[in-house]
């Protein structure tokens, strides 16, 4: 049986995606492993990743790109895990963060951390990071994300094996910000756990999918629909789960 998957979706992740891995691998039991999908990468992602000889590494080149959003569906898809876990494949795990996640998946659904900056001396960014105290917030927390003031990212959050038959396939409006949804979803359960802990040093550039910079309105409002929309799938969701499946 295996005990944690971790998800991870590449496309044009040579630079930076060995050091990723060695910083999940260092933190891996014997019983866990590494789900990669790369995206049909034109570079030398999957030679990168096949030069590191591990058993728990599974890799899956796509022969068709098909964008980020799908590819970690197909990654969580490919999951054996009973605690999944998303990565990027440009960040660096803090140390401990794995068994720290699993601990508090012990009693949630979802499990949130927050990120530091790499490369800044763990500088925190902006905006006001999870604490545990929003575990009883669901309402407020639902809001936030429909604002954009809760900062949720899928490198820094787990979840339940439980969560997969709500989660997957997920929903075609979500064309970006599969983190969000992941979060709507915990936050329907009323079964997510937030954490002070930094649990991923996030590695900002002007590759990364996460804008940096100000998006137009009509794309803001764009998604903001989207993910409105998403809060009403996600409570259809968990209204079919069986009685007393959550805990």
């Amino acid at each position: 049986m295996i005990r944690a998957s971790v998800c991870m979706a590449t496309y044009r992740g040579a630079p930076f995606v060995r050091e990723q891995i060695l910083s999940i691998l260092e933190q891996l039991h014997d019983d866990d492993e590494l789900v990669i999908v790369d995206d049909a990468s034109p570079d030398d992602t999957v030679a990168v990743i096949e030069q590191i000889d591990d058993p728990r590494i599974r890799l899956h080149p796509e022969p068709v790109n098909r964008g980020y959003v799908k590819t970690f569906e197909n990654a969580v898809r490919r999951a054996r895990g009973t605690y999944i876990f998303l990565s990027d494949q440009d960040d660096v795990w803090t140390p401990g963060r794995l068994d720290l996640m699993v601990r508090h998946l012990g009693t949630s659904l979802v499990v949130a951390g927050n990120y530091s900056v790499l490369g800044e001396h763990g500088r925190m960014p902006a905006r006001r990071p999870l604490r545990p105290g929003y575990d009883r917030q669901i309402g407020w927390n639902t809001f936030a994300i429909l604002v954009g003031y809760r900062p949720y990212f899928g490198c820094a959050m787990g979840f339940r094996r439980e969560l997969v038959p709500d989660l997957v396939p997920f929903p075609e409006i979500f064309i970006e910000s599969h983190d969000l949804w992941l979060a709507i979803l915990g936050n329907a359960t009323r079964s997510i756990s937030h954490l002070d802990e930094v649990v991923v040093e996030r590695r900002l550039h002007e590759n990364n999918v996460t804008p940096l910079k100000w998006r137009p309105l009509g794309t803001i409002l764009t998604a903001r629909l989207m993910l409105a929309r998403g809060m009403l799938i996600a409570r259809r969701r968990v209204r079919r789960r069986p009685p007393g499946s959550i805990a």
